[in-house]
């Protein structure tokens, strides 16, 4: 499994919210690209950005941050928030991105992500699909930001990509988020059961190199961390440690 650090971008800051609510923000880097810098050096070889700006209102804000991030880091780089035009996922894949990360309108225009990912190929392109979980209840989608709930479930949307080469799908648990409450791994079991052939990255709650290693057990592909690793909760010696035993 791969370690996946985050760095979730807002007003040129790195930042972290709790549970997804914009109001609840912690900042720890006014410089992301120091940040990004300190995770190569810590043996990490791919990174996750977020435009939290861009999420919200559909239009990125962060181009020349995350076009640095690509320009001076080794990272293989996933990039979303705010990526909603082909065109937009044609630049930065040529831009030096190795995958767009596709989320709102993963859930609201399937179609056309569809077409997306026959033209791009599966393994260019991730559905971030959010999601709020309730006992004995589906897992439900949320978009834009999380600040709006979809009626589909997770089940239905992963569903209407059958047979368009879906390869990558990124699930996060939002009321986990931020919250250091330790990963859905009964969210996770299920998807995992469910589609076997797509490799799931885990996002959401995850505290520690113990975490880490419960979804690696679970067969997790990727496993994204972003406040436990700023917090210094997972320290350089865990992710030395895990990526040895990798």
């Amino acid at each position: 499994m791969r370690v996946i650090p985050a760095i979730d971008l807002k007003g040129g800051r790195c930042v972290r919210l709790y549970q997804g609510d914009f109001d609840r923000e912690t900042c720890y880097s006014n410089d992301p690209l120091e940040v990004a810098r300190r995770f190569s050096l810590m043996g990490f070889d791919h990174l996750h950005v977020v435009d939290l700006d861009g999420a919200l209102s559909g239009e990125q804000r962060h181009r020349d941050i995350v076009s640095r991030i690509v320009d001076e880091t080794p990272f293989s780089l996933q990039i979303g928030g705010g990526i909603r035009s082909r065109d937009a996922v044609a630049e930065w894949l040529d831009a030096g991105a190795t995958r767009c990360v596709i989320g709102s309108l993963a859930v609201t225009q399937p179609q056309t992500v569809v077409e997306w990912l026959r033209e791009f190929g599966g393994g260019r392109l991730v559905l971030a699909l959010d999601v709020r979980t309730e006992e004995d209840a589906p897992p439900v989608l949320a978009t834009h930001g999380w600040t709006t709930t979809s009626s589909l479930t997770l089940w239905d949307c992963v569903d209407a990509y059958a047979g368009a080469g879906l390869k990558h799908v990124l699930c996060t648990d939002i009321g986990r988020d931020g919250a250091l409450a330790g990963p859905n791994l009964t969210l996770y079991r299920q998807f995992l059961r469910r589609y076997p052939q797509i490799e799931l990255q885990a996002s959401g709650g995850v505290r520690h190199r113990a975490d880490l290693e419960s979804l690696r057990h679970l067969g997790c592909a990727a496993a994204i961390t972003g406040r436990a690793l700023l917090d210094g909760r997972i320290s350089g010696e865990d992710v030395s440690l895990f990526l040895q035993n990798a």
